[in-house]
């Protein structure tokens, strides 16, 4: 089964809940097939939405999400790499699972299904690839240790440049958005009015405003190798 005319495919990952599940929601409103993979994710009443349970850092995963795309769509045009995992700990407290599973899910999930994308995107001509960061990788935060974010996320701040300019030439572009802290269920209400402090806009974000960002670097064919800081003003300064 392929797209209908015209219509072009999106891969999300961490799409169960949160940012994922609003970056679902909006690529349908742009018209887009969306392949969407988390582990605890269930089946879509959409149609036009084929979800895949798996952990993002195994390769099988990967393989599967890939398929699945081809599958039932035939072509693959965006991906957003939007799952990861943050863990706020004094750097000597961080424990060597902490380390494993950071660099799973933010480093290999990463590195597993980009590398198996970018040829698809290819294929069809050129697309769009976006991974979401954090905003603590440009301007770390005395009140928010996190060093294993940094060391990873960073890493994925640096790969979307590179990945840019190799691939500038041949149609496909690569951006990332660099959240500050964002009103998900990964944060509980009670902990809100303290998190709004972080930011010098006195608030916390909406899962809105990082999803507005991803469909805003979508749109925008001139636009490659930026790091799309979505903060509250934090990289600028405190």
């Amino acid at each position: 089964m392929g797209t209908s005319q015209g219509q072009k495919v999106a891969v999300i990952t961490g799409a169960s809940q949160g940012i994922g599940g609003d970056l679902v929601e909006a690529y349908r409103k742009l018209g887009y097939g969306v392949v969407a993979t988390s582990r605890s994710i269930g089946a879509a009443d959409d149609p036009e939405i084929v979800t895949v349970r798996g952990d993002i850092s195994d390769a099988d995963t990967a393989e599967r999400v890939v398929r699945a795309a081809l599958d039932r769509f035939g072509r693959i045009d965006s991906l957003v790499n939007n799952a990861g995992v943050f863990v706020a700990k004094p750097f000597t407290d961080y424990t060597d699972e902490d380390f494993a599973l950071l660099t799973a899910v933010n480093l290999n999930g990463f590195f597993q299904l980009t590398q198996r994308v970018l040829p698809h995107l290819l294929a069809v001509g050129g697309g769009h690839i976006v991974t979401i960061t954090t905003s603590l990788v440009d301007q770390p935060s005395s009140h928010v240790p996190s060093v294993l974010a940094s060391l990873t996320k960073g890493g994925l701040s640096s790969a979307t440049k590179s990945l840019a300019i190799e691939y500038a030439g041949r149609g496909v572009r690569v951006n990332a958005v660099a959240p500050g802290i964002i009103k998900t269920p990964m944060h509980p209400v009670e902990t809100h009015a303290a998190l709004a402090g972080l930011h010098p806009v006195g608030r916390i974000g909406e899962t809105s405003d990082v999803v507005n960002a991803v469909v805003y670097l979508e749109s925008a064919p001139f636009v490659t190798g930026e790091i799309l800081h979505v903060d509250g003003g934090q990289n600028a300064g405190r």
